[in-house]
């Protein structure tokens, strides 16, 4: 990564930390992405989600006990920065967390309250990106707001029909996701079994080789002991025979 480079991520760093959640911040980062060089692109875009990923823990908190505006302000800045890198997993938590801060703050302020339509955007985003869990909440969250309405509770006819629609999709995003994570669930479960089982079988035939290969040292050991046990009483022989040769020359031929 050159020089360059390194001031302009430095510089970022410092904008992040002054608080700088612009417009004119999020240009700056645009520009940091735009590379000829496939191979820079890649290394900036990963330094860039790193710095983005640490910073934006940092400045959630120090936002935490100022406005409302203060927070929807950062978590918006974020969610766009996120973006722009293609970090949808952190993007798509920011956007839930803005989504539920304007919740909890709708009954004071009418205009922070979540449309139907924009919890449904969400949920679709989070289904389409793999992310079943934040969907399954969202999707909670969404249909038990909306129930909380008599006007708005499905099988009503004062229910406008778009407004049905949305929650009816709503519905049957929360199935699919909870359909999701009970299959996720059982495929993990079924992968853990499969690992437990191949682990084991893996240590039973190192056993069974192992064992082998000890009976085997044990059988070559044995021929071994044997044979020198023979050699040595052919020794013992022949030296009995060349005493009884000396004695009794009688005895030779």
């Amino acid at each position: 990564m050159s020089r360059s480079i390194d001031e302009q991520l430095s510089f970022l760093h410092s904008l992040i930390q002054a608080r700088s959640f612009s417009d004119a911040t999020l240009r700056f980062l645009q520009l940091l992405l735009v590379s000829k060089d496939v191979k820079s692109l890649t290394e900036v875009r990963s330094s860039l989600t790193q710095l983005l990923r640490s910073e934006s823990l940092s400045a959630i908190r120090s936002v935490a006990t100022k406005t409302v505006q203060d927070k929807l302000l950062a978590l918006e800045f974020f969610v766009r920065a996120f973006a722009l890198v293609g970090d949808q997993q952190s993007c798509l938590a920011l956007r839930y967390e803005a989504l539920v801060v304007r919740d909890l703050k709708s009954g004071r302020c009418e205009w922070l309250q979540v449309s139907p339509l924009e919890w449904l955007n969400f949920v679709e985003d989070a289904v389409r990106n793999g992310y079943h869990a934040v969907a399954e909440k969202a999707c909670e969250n969404a249909l038990s707001r909306l129930g909380h309405d008599d006007d708005l509770k499905p099988g009503r006819d004062s229910v406008p029909e778009n407004m049905k629609a949305i929650v009816s999709e709503i519905t049957r995003l929360r199935n699919c996701a909870m359909t999701s994570i009970a299959s996720g669930s059982v495929q993990v479960q079924a992968a853990e079994y499969l690992d437990r089982k191949t682990t084991k079988r893996q240590k039973s035939d190192l056993l069974y080789r192992e064992k082998r290969c000890l009976a085997s040292t044990s059988f070559r050991n044995g021929i071994k002991r044997q044979n020198i046990r023979k050699l040595h009483e052919h020794q013992s022989l022949l030296q009995i025979s060349d005493e009884l040769d000396g004695r009794h020359p009688n005895l030779r031929y």
